[in-house]
């Protein structure tokens, strides 16, 4: 199972000092926090993709590329990445190329984003977000996978002959996320293709979670890509910690109360009683995400938000500190207790080379989930 962060890469006034960070300085923050991530042992760093002031992370790629030269282990990823609004022949060179700077440390969350006029900025109708959302992914999965693709679709204009350069690393694609907060169509999608679904488990009750992941699982059996147990899922996350749940209450209470999203709303403790964000001590972190598995089945990837609503990068720091010395290594053990032999492992870039020469050995595609144990 893999554990790590996830970013916005909101800049927002901290409600405590009055200060904000400049766009710089959130950049160069977040690039701090992801060296971070690793130092602490985490697995993962993902960012989103937002083309809207109070967000600078316009170009996950040119990021990750940055972190992928200064890391060895992580994980790279893309929290959101717009299947609605870039060119599906975009996508697939940049990740490729990112691919390949990064030794195959790449995978991707496709997503509709939630900001409405981003799409007219780019050219394209919301009110099409999900045929675009279904038909720019169907083309991005064959121009990795086809080294010359004829296209024609609805959204954009016909491709004749073409190869996208460079092909991806080994021959093997990133492995793919489709990240939801809401709509049972990209976990269709996501099914369709057997490929991993990202449930966001943040704004929402987790009964409506529990909907779509459901679906998505039977739906990835449906397809035959294995068994609902076998199919891959992500969950998204929320904490602030300190050593007494007092304190990490009293501390968050300013930026819960004045965040983007959820501020000058509901109450925390409206919030924490009805959402997954915990605030409080490690163990009641520990004990609230280990809750998950009750929900949802045994799942590959937990990534967590720790840098927004403000929060100074000294705070985010230390609560990495927490997160990777006294959280993280008991959910690891906690979650492999118990687990059921067929559930597949988190999909790395080795074990899809793995499996695909083992399709290749015998003749046919395997039948096990691209995130199988190799």
């Amino acid at each position: 199972m893999q554990f790590g962060i996830f970013t916005v890469g909101d800049v927002t006034t901290d409600p405590t000092t009055g200060r904000t960070p400049s766009e710089h300085e959130r950049i160069k923050a977040m690039v701090t926090i992801a060296l971070k991530a690793e130092e602490v042992g985490l697995d993962v760093f993902a960012t989103g993709e937002h083309h809207n002031p109070p967000f600078v992370p316009s170009s996950p790629t040119t990021m990750l590329g940055y972190i992928a030269a200064r890391t060895e282990r992580l994980i790279l990823s893309t929290s959101t990445t717009l299947i609605t609004t870039n060119d599906p022949v975009k996508i697939a060179e940049d990740f490729a190329m990112l691919q390949h700077l990064a030794d195959g440390r790449v995978d991707l969350m496709m997503g509709r984003g939630n900001t409405g006029p981003v799409y007219p900025w780019f050219g394209q109708d919301i009110r099409n977000g999900i045929p675009l959302a279904i038909e720019n992914y169907a083309l991005l999965h064959k121009l990795w996978r086809e080294d010359v693709v004829d296209w024609q679709g609805r959204f954009r204009t016909p491709l004749q002959s073409f190869t996208s350069t460079p092909r991806p690393l080994d021959g093997v694609p990133p492995f793919v996320w489709h990240g939801s907060i809401r709509s049972p169509e990209i976990a269709e999608q996501a099914a369709y293709y057997g490929d991993g679904f990202f449930a966001n488990n943040i704004f929402w009750p987790k009964e409506h979670f529990i909907r779509l992941i459901n679906l998505y699982r039977e739906r990835f059996a449906h397809y035959g890509h294995g068994t609902p147990e076998q199919a891959i899922v992500g969950l998204g996350g929320q904490v602030f910690m300190r050593k007494n749940s007092q304190d990490a209450v009293r501390e968050f209470r300013p930026y819960f109360d004045n965040a983007p999203v959820y501020g000058h709303g509901p109450s925390l403790e409206q919030f924490t009683a009805e959402t997954p964000l915990t605030v409080g001590s490690p163990q009641e972190v520990i004990d609230r995400t280990l809750k998950f598995r009750e929900y949802f089945g045994d799942y590959q990837r937990q990534l967590f938000l720790m840098d927004h609503a403000g929060l100074p990068l000294k705070t985010v720091l230390e609560q990495l500190d927490i997160l990777g010395e006294e959280v993280v290594p008991v959910l690891r053990r906690e979650f492999a207790i118990g687990r059921p032999a067929g559930v597949p492992d988190a999909p790395t870039h080795a074990s899809l080379v793995a499996r695909r020469d083992a399709g290749a050995a015998t003749g046919e595609e395997p039948s096990v989930p691209a995130g199988s144990q190799a």
